[in-house]
Formats: structure tokens, C-alpha cells, sequence
């Protein structure tokens, strides 16, 4: 692909993500918020900072529409590619750390309700997305490393691309294990989680057909996150690990991430009843009172 075709495609894909994402994350942000003040589960407090994460990455975007903009060339300050870098890759990881975690509650209050209600309290849910930023953030602050090092420093104008033979002597190994860590063992517990749920309600009788499908849509939406905007991208690590660079077809697995952000609201929509029910009230408020003040005029009118 040519570079100017690329940068266009990346343009495109950077605004149309940020122009519906952003009001999207917004509005689920808004609906986790009311929850978690009236009464907070810990599959809220683990979806509401999924949303955060999907916002700071959302952020990051008007930077890189600028890198694209500019011919996929970074002229702003270095250390802004490093801090953009950083929030961009750090946010996926958190993503998907998140989605396993949420799969795992949910796993526990489907197999085991009585132990779900005795020991997952908020408080729990809050120390969980806490590790998980922690998690991200260590293992993305390797960025900064190989950004700035003396030892490695690399005179490009490109961000956190096009780097040196002693870069990538750091930077494939650690990606190796980012594909392990941050993403393989999450999806495969998500695997397990969600099969074993789907499993443990087709079992049980008493549960209406239309729950069960619900569980199977949530179950399978996320995993096609998993699949679909997670995978391909870190499979890049595995394969770019073995052929000793960096796979030319990397960065386009990172568009797939970006759609990440417009993707997860609808799973937000779909797996919890108050984000559906405060997204009406947010919609009702704004027509209710037009639609009386129309019957109020009409008579007076008349």
C-alpha cells in the first residue's frame, strides 16, 4: 500500500472511531456512574473502568490523526510520541486484562451464586481494576526504555516504528511475552469462562430461553473481540519474534484495536439491563418535556 493511500486509511478509520466511540464511551461512563452510586456490583466497577480505558485511548487519537495526517510522520515533540505510544498500546492491554476479569465474575456468579454473593464485594472489583492498570501500565513502560535509553536511542522521525538492530534485540522478547501474558492466557480464560457459563444455564431449566441467548450473545461478542481486535495484533509479536522484525502488516491489525472502541459500548449495551434502562432515561428526559410543552400549546392554540 502506498504511503499516502495508508496514511488516508488510517485517517479515516482514526476520526470515524472517534466520532462515535467518544459519545458512545460517554454515555456508558455516565450510566456505569449512576450504578455504581445507587448500587455497585463488581462487574460495574469492571466495566466502568473498561470504559475509562476506552476513553483515554480515544484521547490518544487526535495525536495520531495528526501523525497521519502528516504522512504517517511524527513533527510533534518526541516525548508526546512516547506519551501517546504508551496510552495507545497500555489501554488495549488494560482491555483485554478487563474483559477476562469480567468474564471470570461472571463465571463465579453463574457456577457459584451463594459464594458470589458471601465474598465479591465492590471493594474487591475496585483492588482488581487497580492490579490490572498496574499490570498494563508496567509492562507498556517499556516503551519509555526503548524510546529513550542512551543505549538505544534512534534518530527517526517515525513514532515508535523503524527501529534500530539493538532495539529489536530488546523489544521482540518482551513483545513475546506481552502475547502470553496480556493476551493468550486472557483469552483463554474467557474461553473457559463464558463456555462454562453457557453450559451451566442451558442446564438449568427453570432459566428462560431469552436469558439464555442473552448469555450467548455476551459470550460470544466478547470473545469476538478476543478474535477479531485483540488477536491479530499480538499474534504480530509471535511472528515478528521468529522472523527477527517487525511484520509490515502490523500496523493495519492496530486499526482493528481502534473499531475496539466503538465495539465495547454495544457489548456494554447488551450484558447490562441499567446501561439500557439509563440510556432511555438519558433520551426520555430530553423528549418528555418537549413532548408536554407541545400539549401544553395545543389547547392554548386552539
Amino acid at each position: 500500500m502506498e504511503p499516502v493511500l495508508r496514511s488516508e486509511v488510517f485517517l479515516s478509520v482514526y476520526i470515524i472511531s472517534f466520532l462515535i466511540g467518544l459519545p458512545a464511551n460517554l454515555l456508558a461512563l455516565y450510566a456505569f456512574s449512576l450504578k455504581i452510586q445507587s448500587r455497585p456490583r463488581p462487574t460495574d466497577i469492571l466495566l466502568l473502568n473498561l470504559t475509562v480505558s476506552d476513553l483515554l485511548f480515544l484521547i490518544t487519537l487526535p495525536l495520531k490523526m495528526h501523525e497521519a495526517a502528516s504522512g504517517m510522520e511524527w513533527l510533534l515533540p518526541s516525548i508526546l510520541c512516547s506519551i501517546t505510544s504508551f496510552t495507545f498500546f497500555s489501554t488495549i492491554y488494560t482491555s483485554s486484562l478487563l474483559l477476562m476479569a469480567v468474564s471470570v465474575v461472571r463465571y463465579i456468579g453463574v457456577a457459584f451464586p451463594i459464594t458470589y454473593h458471601q465474598l465479591f464485594k465492590p471493594m474487591y472489583a475496585i483492588v482488581t481494576s487497580a492490579v490490572i492498570w498496574l499490570i498494563s501500565a508496567a509492562h507498556c513502560s517499556f516503551i519509555f526504555i526503548a524510546q529513550h535509553h542512551p543505549s538505544l536511542y534512534n534518530n527517526s522521525t517515525v513514532c515508535y516504528e523503524n527501529f534500530t538492530e539493538k532495539q529489536l534485540q530488546l523489544l521482540l522478547p518482551v513483545r513475546l511475552e506481552f502475547f502470553f501474558v496480556l493476551c493468550l492466557i486472557p483469552l483463554l480464560i474467557c474461553v473457559y469462562c463464558y463456555l462454562r457459563c453457557i453450559l451451566i444455564l442451558y442446564s438449568r431449566p427453570r432459566i428462560s430461553l431469552m436469558q439464555k441467548q442473552k448469555a450467548i450473545g455476551m459470550a460470544l461478542g466478547t470473545l469476538a473481540v478476543f478474535l477479531v481486535c485483540v488477536l491479530p495484533y499480538n499474534f504480530s509479536h509471535v511472528l515478528g519474534y521468529f522472523q527477527g522484525g517487525t511484520p509490515q502488516w502490523r500496523h493495519y491489525t492496530l486499526l482493528l484495536s481502534t473499531f475496539n472502541t466503538c465495539i465495547d459500548p454495544i457489548i456494554f449495551f447488551f450484558s447490562s439491563s441499567h446501561f439500557r434502562c439509563n440510556s432511555k432515561k438519558s433520551i426520555f428526559r430530553r423528549i418528555v418535556p418537549t413532548v408536554l410543552g407541545l400539549q401544553m400549546q395545543a389547547p392554548s392554540s386552539s
